[in-house]
């Protein structure tokens, strides 16, 4: 027997102080189910607003508990590489299928979007085991372009990457990171000057927005976009740039073949719904099939580049442990990004569900699938239901065949991409990514976990894959108001946590799910919280218990408590205390308006009153913008109503107390003691007024382009002032 013969590929470890984390969660439930206790004792004046709040914190109790269900067991994971290759060698590795997913080359830029095709290329790993597969659902000439010079140039970047251990195998990410390492590797200047040379080429054409007609015309690939219309009206274009069975175009420099290359746009017509991302994906699933068919499939967005070249090895290690590995249907990597300020001024990390919510999720055998930088076992993504008795015989596994004649396989792989292909079938019901939902990701990974599969979260030191963040405070609430419409959906579709696959899904995984499909929910108790108490602190009407009474401890410990534990959490999992203040303030502009936009979107939804758009984010940075982002000044720079009414918010908390604060100042003594009931609201006032500096930077301090309109300040200093004067005049 070998060495490492009979260990596991990977080991589960229990995270430190679960002990005391469980202690602390259940006293915080004790706390909070005497604040509920209050609010049923104390039913005096004012009746509504103190019934508005109790119903908010009803809900703020049920979504805590919800997220603690995610803090209950986290577990972390450890891969062992070198047992992977004592046991299997490369002869008996599986074939990987790399899906790389683009839609729109204006706001996904061609050339980052090869920078992440090359990055995957490059993996460790026999070389005629892997196969690339663009999806461009723009059908952009540009993009295609971009990846036949990329093609080319793999021929030099791969053994330079494979020769000098290159770390991160994105040229641009490398190039960038050039001055961290010394000293420079051989050949450096000449691979530096090819990625340059083939960047301006790339980048011309997308400032034309065409191909060169000369290129055009010396290269008969481009003759499919003939019968091009537009984004929405073409047919299937398919084309294999990279082969292992074309002996004279897909070997490298140093005479080794290179990975397979595809380019894939599928056929699309008008008056057929193409479904977006999971419509590309099933295209690419289907197409793939026909091509390589590899066992195990990592699909990641155009902007998520590999920054480790050792991630395959890492991930068979659970698809090939012999005692677990059958039950895993896929391995999620967290989202990263390179161009995160210090202290992530948009929360853009999502840190906490990245850094602790995951791993909870893992701890009951299947973190979310959330779309991108993901392996799957293809089994299992296309439809097939766990079975005790699956096993795959790696050692004895054998590729599947590949038809010699290209043209051949690429006219018969068409036929698999058109848009008729999936009529009156199961595609986007019980196989591949399922339709109908704005995160069909997310219902894709609840639909496989209810069939009896298993998922992990790899959450290694060196994250696997890097992206772009948004840049501005627009880009990020627009996205997370997409996100929470998806997750508010699936509360009510047949996907949802509460009846879904009964026996299957365990209790904490659903209750994890819950939690981020009550986001949208969310938005109503935090509007409670930001307004009501304010709005009768204005009028010197308390609404909690007085610092005196023991009712008030309560309130305290579920305050003092969570904020504290929230902060530790973060500073434990390596944030910063600035970064966990900004963390804070993003969840309140979320609730307050992308959470509220997607639960009234649901609602018209629901009435058939509206339908809801698949947007994507810019990749797209100007000079202006980079420059304040990096310096972490919160960027505005445009009128919206998810800006009119964090600006509404922050103005009328202001207003109320300043009201307080002269009140206070006149009366003197005797205001301190008409207000001694009141230092809960007065404190929740003030954090308002905190947390919301930016926004009164963005209204009134700053010059540059990035502050808030001026219409937009008259609109909201007037909103601010009538709710103040009329709750005077009813209240």
């Amino acid at each position: 027997m070998k060495s490492g013969e009979h260990f596991s590929l990977f080991e589960t470890t229990r995270v430190r102080g679960w002990f005391i984390r469980r202690v602390f969660s259940i006293s915080m439930f004790v706390a909070i189910c005497f604040i509920w206790l209050f609010r049923l004792s104390h039913k005096g004046h004012p009746y509504w607003p103190c019934l508005a709040l109790f119903a908010a914190e009803i809900w703020f109790g049920f979504s805590w508990l919800f997220s603690q269900s995610l803090r209950w067991n986290l577990i972390f994971r450890k891969t062992f590489k070198t047992r992977l290759s004592q046991r299997y060698e490369d002869k008996s590795l599986p074939s990987v299928d790399i899906f790389v997913c683009t839609a729109d080359p204006d706001i996904e830029p061609p050339i980052m979007v090869i920078n992440t095709v090359l990055s995957v290329m490059c993996y460790d790993y026999p070389a005629e085991k892997i196969s690339v597969y663009l999806s461009d659902d723009a059908a952009s000439d540009i993009t295609f372009y971009a990846l036949l010079e990329a093609s080319t140039f793999a021929k030099h970047w791969l053994p330079f990457c494979k020769r000098f251990n290159v770390q991160p195998t994105s040229p641009a990410a490398y190039f960038n990171t050039l001055h961290h390492s010394k000293p420079y590797p051989q050949n450096l200047e000449l691979v530096k000057k090819l990625y340059e040379d083939m960047k301006i080429r790339i980048e011309d054409a997308a400032k034309l927005g065409r191909v060169a007609k000369e290129i055009r015309s010396n290269n008969h690939r481009f003759s499919q976009w003939d019968s091009y219309s537009s984004r929405r009206d073409h047919d299937t274009i398919l084309q294999i740039l990279l082969h292992k069975n074309d002996k004279h175009n897909s070997k490298d420099v140093d005479g080794f073949i290179l990975p397979t290359l595809v380019y894939l746009a599928r056929e699309k017509r008008p008056q057929y719904h193409h479904n977006f991302k999971a419509g590309a994906m099933n295209a690419l699933i289907r197409v793939s099939s026909n091509i390589s068919n590899a066992k195990v499939i990592l699909n990641v967005d155009c902007d998520m580049y590999s920054n480790n070249s050792q991630s395959v090895r890492d991930i068979l290690c659970f698809f090939m442990d012999d005692e677990k590995g059958h039950e895993i249907a896929y391995v999620q990597y967290p989202q990263n990004f390179q161009n995160l300020t210090k202290n992530d001024l948009y929360g853009n990390a999502m840190f906490i569900p990245s850094e602790v919510e995951l791993h909870g999720a893992d701890g009951y055998g299947g973190p979310l699938y959330i779309g991108t930088c993901c392996f799957h076992r293809r089994d299992a993504l296309s439809g097939k239901k766990y079975d005790s008795g699956y096993r795959i015989d790696w050692k004895n596994e054998i590729d599947h065949a590949i038809e010699s004649n290209l043209q051949e396989l690429e006219e018969k792989s068409k036929a698999l991409a058109r848009c008729t292909y999936e009529e009156n079938t199961l595609w986007g019901k019980k196989m591949g990514l399922r339709y109908g939902c704005l995160v069909e990701d997310v219902i894709t990974g609840l639909s496989i976990q209810s069939q009896g599969w298993k998922s992990v979260y790899y959450n290694p030191m060196r994250k696997g894959f890097l992206g772009v963040a948004p840049t501005t405070l627009l880009q990020i609430l627009v996205q997370h108001k997409r996100w929470s419409e998806g997750h508010f959906q699936i509360m009510f579709s047949n996907y949802s946590p509460l009846w879904h696959a009964p026996g299957t899904i365990k209790l904490g995984l659903r209750m994890g799910y819950l939690h981020f499909n009550s986001w949208a929910t969310t938005s109503l108790p935090i509007l409670c919280y930001s307004i009501i108490p304010s709005l009768y602190l204005l009028n010197g009407i308390p609404l909690f218990p007085k610092i005196c009474s023991l009712w008030f401890i309560p309130f305290a410990y579920v305050i003092l408590g969570e904020s504290i534990y929230s902060l530790v959490e973060f500073l434990i999992f390596g944030g910063t205390i600035q970064g966990w203040w900004n963390d804070l303030r993003m969840w309140l502009y979320k609730g307050t308006s992308s959470y509220l936009f997607a639960f009234i979107d649901n609602i018209f939804k629901f009435f058939g009153l509206s339908d809801s758009p698949f947007t994507i984010t810019t990749k797209i940075m100007d000079e202006d913008v980079s420059q304040r982002y990096e310096k972490e000044v919160m960027e505005f720079g445009a009128s919206s109503p998810l800006f009119t009414i964090l600006a509404t918010l922050a103005l009328f908390n202001l207003f109320c107390l300043l009201s307080t604060l002269k009140d206070l100042l006149v009366l003197g003594e005797n205001g301190f003691r008409d207000y001694e009931e009141m230092v809960l609201q007065i404190l929740l006032c003030g954090f308002l007024v905190l947390i919301n500096f930016p926004i009164y930077q963005g209204l009134f301090l700053r010059k540059d382009k990035g502050r808030l309109p001026s219409s937009l300040v008259i609109k909201s200093t007037t909103l601010a002032l009538s709710a103040c004067i009329i709750s005077k005049i009813f209240i």
